[in-house]
């Protein structure tokens, strides 16, 4: 009788597994990294190879470092928006040109607007490897000091922009100013 029991046991905690997994955002995954050092990284600019931009080249600026792809459809979705967001000029935004081919990018900004204050290639995905990237796009708010205070997986939207990205800028900014 009790073997009989078994099977129905792991259905139920099975059922109880999967209830509690599909209550979860998608986009919450913890990272590792949120209160850590920003990975180090010199990679060469989009715009020209022959220039590169490094993590310390950013310390003493809050920036929001968007990981993004032109072959990547949801980066499409979000790319308005971050026009929007640089032209407001309220936060320092770079991007981190993913597994990409320069020539691919340079077009897509050319032909969607470019909002970054400056681009990154990443070619092999080594830096994306670093920052723990799942998948194109995300986002790493980045403090003064470098450190990541925030980390955000898929295309931004207006609410995570109003509630949760701009308030952390704002005390981020304030911070030691």
């Amino acid at each position: 009788m009790k073997h009989r029991l078994i099977p129905l046991a792991i259905f139920v905690v099975l059922v109880a597994l999967l209830g509690i997994g599909l209550r979860l955002d998608p986009r919450s995954v913890p990272s590792p990294l949120v209160g850590k050092p920003a990975p180090d990284f010199r990679l060469p600019t989009l715009q020209d190879p022959q220039e590169t931009l490094s993590r310390k080249s950013l310390l003493g600026k809050v920036y929001l470092l968007n990981v993004w792809a032109s072959w990547c459809v949801s980066c499409r979705q979000e790319h308005p928006l971050l026009v929007r967001l640089s032209s407001a000029g309220l936060v320092n935004l770079y991007g981190l040109d993913y597994k990409d081919q320069r020539e691919d990018a340079l077009r897509w900004l050319t032909d969607s607007g470019n909002p970054y204050q400056s681009v990154v290639m990443d070619e092999e995905g080594r830096i994306g490897i670093e920052y723990g990237v799942y998948g194109v796009p995300e986002s790493y708010l980045i403090d003064k000091k470098g450190i990541i205070r925030y980390k955000y997986i898929g295309p931004l939207t207006p609410e995570i922009i109003r509630d949760h990205l701009l308030p952390l800028v704002t005390m981020l900014s304030e911070e030691s100013a």
